[in-house]
């Protein structure tokens, strides 16, 4: 696993729980900005498989 991997794995992982925080406290702006965290470490996860596969 490249390093790309790993860190976009642990942005979704932190995406995932401020999300969550933002379900459970009523804050919309956290939630789209957890949304947002994940989507980022999921293109960089991506781009780490890519980078591998090459």
């Amino acid at each position: 696993m490249s390093e790309d991997e790993t860190e976009g794995k642990i942005k979704q992982g932190k995406g995932k729980v401020r999300e969550g925080l933002g379900k459970m406290t009523g804050d919309d702006s956290e939630q789209i900005k957890g949304k947002v965290e994940q989507v980022k470490g999921k293109i960089q996860e991506d781009v780490g498989k890519a980078k591998r596969k090459a």
